[in-house]
């Protein structure tokens, strides 16, 4: 079972059944998508750190070894969007358990599709191991934006047990 983690007032937990709706993910010009590789920790927590309110969860030195040892965590589960720059644009982190445990987009490349793209990514990699569903958690409020994109990708709201 996924651990999204403790619920808030406004928390959600999506999910998008793996069917044949999923398409191809398209990245923008510009912008090449890759799985994680070791050196790329500090860059995906400075990601998170800008990204979300809450930062990311806690100094690097603290946050990397818990998702690193995760049992959850698996790197070809990392999917990272670098931009022409080579700079760290995106991020989705995934959890074995077919969980999206972050998705972030850098304010700088923000409107271009590339979240949902991502989505696509992580959709599709869940299929071919063999998950029927995909799930996420998020807040309605501080997040709506994402909920918006995430129900246009046709995810839907579940109980919090799954």
């Amino acid at each position: 079972m996924p651990k999204p983690g403790p619920q808030g007032p406004t928390d959600i937990r999506l999910r998008k059944i793996l069917d044949e709706t999923l398409v191809a993910p398209h990245w923008p010009d510009g912008f090449a998508m890759r799985c994680f590789e070791p050196a790329d920790a500090l860059p995906l927590h400075a990601l998170l750190s800008e990204v979300f309110d809450n930062g990311a969860d806690g100094p690097f030195d603290e946050w990397w070894p818990r998702i690193s040892g995760d049992a959850e965590f698996d790197p070809a589960l990392c999917f990272l969007v670098i931009d022409a720059k080579g700079r760290l644009a995106a991020a989705a982190l995934c959890w074995t358990s077919a969980f999206v445990k972050d998705l972030a987009v850098h304010p700088e490349a923000r409107g271009k599709g590339i979240g949902e793209a991502l989505m696509w990514q992580a959709f599709a990699a869940f299929r071919d191991r063999g998950a029927a569903h995909v799930d996420l958690k998020t807040d309605t409020v501080e997040n709506a934006a994402a909920v918006r994109l995430y129900e246009r990708l046709g995810m839907r709201p579940v109980a919090w047990e799954g």
